[in-house]
């Protein structure tokens, strides 16, 4: 009697522990395909806007902004920089910087700023006034609001002479008493050398005057201003 192995073997059938042989898995697609959102391998984001692609940047706040497809596009970068305006007020320096960031060049934006100048639109002067009035709304000092319009794009030369001519009405010695009045309140449970040693800390990171920080001390801080 023929056996069960031998009869396999004659009809070529497999024999019965023989595993099957897995089909090789497809290989992995690039890692520039981007999922559902449009977001890539690389962590940036890219939509279709007129069949090219845009690139979209974000901030680490949060905020983002378009890089433009067409940096020679003088009309684009004025409508740029009229919706930047619509959005908050802003200097010279600090528009050129929000267009360069967006990608448009270098005499584009010279041009676009110029007639916004040219319009009104754009004035550095009454800019540092309204900048100003918030830094003397927070208790600053003048080198405080120097750096501030700087920090903002304003011309240094410009920031001096305004902040000069907010000085000369008293509106940062003013400022310097408020900030000594406010921390007089708010540390009444202290004694007067921790009163002292808290203001003339807040008045140096605001960029207060030493003399006008030592009068405002002498008369809010001292031992006969604790007993009155």
């Amino acid at each position: 009697m023929i056996s069960a192995e031998e009869f396999l073997r004659e009809h070529g059938v497999a024999g019965a522990g023989a595993a099957e042989t897995p089909e090789p898995a497809a290989p992995h697609s690039p890692t520039t395909t981007p999922d559902r959102r449009g977001k890539h391998r690389d962590g940036g984001a890219r939509h279709t806007k007129g069949g090219c692609d845009a690139v979209r940047v974000r901030r680490g706040s949060g905020f983002g902004y378009t890089l433009t497809e067409s940096p020679q596009d003088e009309e684009a970068c004025k409508e740029a920089a009229l919706r930047l305006l619509d959005a908050a007020a802003r200097s010279t320096g600090g528009l050129r910087g929000k267009l360069a960031e967006r990608g448009y060049e270098p005499q584009v934006i010279d041009a676009v700023i110029d007639r916004l100048v040219e319009l009104r639109l754009l004035d550095d002067e009454d800019y540092a006034r309204m900048v100003v009035r918030a830094c003397v709304s927070r208790m600053m000092g003048m080198r405080g609001a120097v750096i501030e319009l700087t920090r903002k794009g304003v011309d240094r030369a410009i920031a001096q002479s305004v902040v000069q001519e907010a000085a000369e009405q008293g509106v940062f010695d003013e400022a310097a008493w408020e900030l000594g009045r406010s921390v007089a309140r708010k540390a009444r449970a202290c004694s007067v050398e921790v009163q002292r040693r808290r203001f003339w800390g807040a008045g140096g990171r605001k960029g207060h005057d030493p003399q006008v920080l030592r009068e405002v001390a002498h008369a809010l801080f001292s031992a006969d201003a604790s007993e009155e």
